[in-house]
């Protein structure tokens, strides 16, 4: 009889095997109430080294990290029109607290815009204190219907930043820097995820936004995920909190304004777009572990030599785990690797010891091959970006391939069944769009024909990017 596989194979039932991932990889589990969900350590891990590289590329873009208030007074969310309108089925509102209910109910943060607002209007006085640029690392709670660990959950971990500057083409071409230099160079840099940079149509924009910036990525199935956002808020909130500022020339002036945000949902658009049927597959520059040295056996010698191993290693500048629970079957210890996606694990037994070597395998293109121990710390950091290189490379054919120009209405939602469209905005229109939408289809985002960001959806050669969508 064949012995069942581990995980479900995508091919089989790619969400089954989602969620076979996360629980068997350790990342996840759901939380106690519907729609959260409880980081493992190793999935947390995975969180940190996000943050680790995105906050670095925020503090080079200017901002620097704040905290406000998990609670927002309910009054706060009203003053801006649209923005309540977007987010009210979301909202969770507590109306009783301390043994008596709230003269005023107060909503858990679903996004800070108008808590921040608040406290711009009191700290911009004059042109001198713009641009004023934070961001923050939180937690936000939306009531999620239909929930999906680290995808959709009523609890998540995000950053958010907030700016506001003296013009709106300050703030505009801010929006842009972030979404090209911190969250387009993260992505695709960091995460090895091809993503594409557009502009959501008017229908998807962020409520209160005068624009949209996102980031789509290609999950193994054909789908899109939205990565991440960057809005250009114009005068809205400003307009709606005073949010003003003495200029140059002495009259008072609206400030214009940005927000922007990337998730723990980046952690599930990791797994779905390089993830195989052994388990994930943690591009080198991000993994919390890039390599891992296995004793095969309980000998002394072994033991010893793989903490040397593991020594030089981390001496080389490799982030390095040692494993040497040889009371646990090797096998099922590096069966366990393989599904956490570490870049490289190197073996060693006593058969290796007598021939100086390691065995050497490799998770992202496969296979395994003997090396000189004494290689090891010069061969790796190679290996490792060669590996980096390639899941990116793998990424880009896969959304090349299954991408498909069209020119009707009809054959951009066939070609979403499987895939994605490209389909000229001028052939499809909010109209076009709204039909594909009756069939679960969506415009995800709108880009030039050679691949920029169109300054305005009807940019001359302007292309609706259409597919289904998690």
């Amino acid at each position: 009889m064949a012995k069942a596989p581990v995980l479900t194979p995508q091919a089989d039932d790619f969400p089954r095997w989602y969620q076979d991932l996360i629980n068997k990889a350790e990342l996840a589990d759901n939380g106690p109430v519907r729609g959260t969900m409880v980081i493992r350590p190793y999935g947390y891990g995975l969180w940190e080294r996000m943050q680790q590289e995105m906050d670095a590329r925020i503090k080079d873009a200017g901002a620097d990290n704040a905290y406000f208030p998990l609670f927002i007074p309910q009054s706060y969310l009203t003053k801006e029109a649209e923005h309540v309108e977007g987010f009210a089925p979301e909202l969770a509102v507590v109306t009783h607290a301390g043994g008596k209910d709230l003269e005023e109910p107060v909503v858990v943060r679903p996004t800070s815009e108008t808590i921040i607002n608040e406290y711009f209007s009191k700290w911009v006085q004059s042109y001198r204190d713009l641009p004023l640029l934070v961001n923050q690392w939180a937690n936000v709670v939306r009531w999620e219907m239909r929930p999906r660990v680290f995808l959709r959950t009523t609890e998540f971990l995000w950053q958010e930043g907030h700016t506001a500057h003296a013009s709106y083409e300050d703030a505009r071409d801010y929006a842009a820097r972030i979404h090209r230099d911190v969250y387009g160079d993260f992505m695709t840099n960091v995460l090895a995820i091809d993503v594409v940079l557009g502009r959501k149509t008017a229908k998807e924009r962020f409520a209160g936004a005068i624009n949209t910036l996102t980031l789509e990525a290609m999950m193994g199935d054909g789908k899109a995920l939205q990565m991440g956002t960057s809005h250009e808020l114009g005068q809205n909130f400003a307009r709606a909190f005073e949010t003003q500022y003495l200029s140059k020339d002495g009259t008072q002036e609206l400030v214009w304004q940005t927000s922007w945000g990337v998730s723990t949902r980046m952690v599930g658009g990791l797994i779905m777009s390089h993830g195989d049927d052994n388990g994930l597959r943690v591009p080198p520059r991000l993994a919390p572990v890039q390599a891992v040295v296995l004793a095969i056996k309980g000998d002394d010698a072994v033991i010893a030599k793989v903490r040397e191993i593991g020594d030089q290693l981390k001496a080389a500048g490799i982030r390095v785990r040692v494993d040497d629970r040889t009371d646990t079957p090797f096998g099922r210890r590096a069966v366990d690797w393989e599904l956490k996606g570490v870049p490289v694990r190197i073996e060693v037994g006593p058969r290796d010891l007598e021939s100086g070597t390691a065995m050497l395998a490799r998770r992202i293109p496969g296979g395994k091959e003997p090396v000189a121990i004494d290689a090891l710390a010069a061969l790796l950091p190679k290996v490792l970006e060669e590996d980096q290189a390639l899941l990116l490379r793998q990424s880009r054919e896969r959304r090349e391939a299954r991408t498909a120009d069209v020119a009707t209405i009809d054959e951009a939602a066939e070609a979403a069944q499987t895939g994605w469209a490209r389909i000229p905005w001028d052939k499809l229109g909010p109209e076009g769009e709204a039909k594909l939408a009756e069939q679960s289809v969506t415009v995800r985002c709108l880009v030039g024909e050679d691949g920029s960001v169109p300054q305005s959806d009807d940019a001359p050669g302007t292309v609706a990017l259409v597919a289904r969508a998690y």
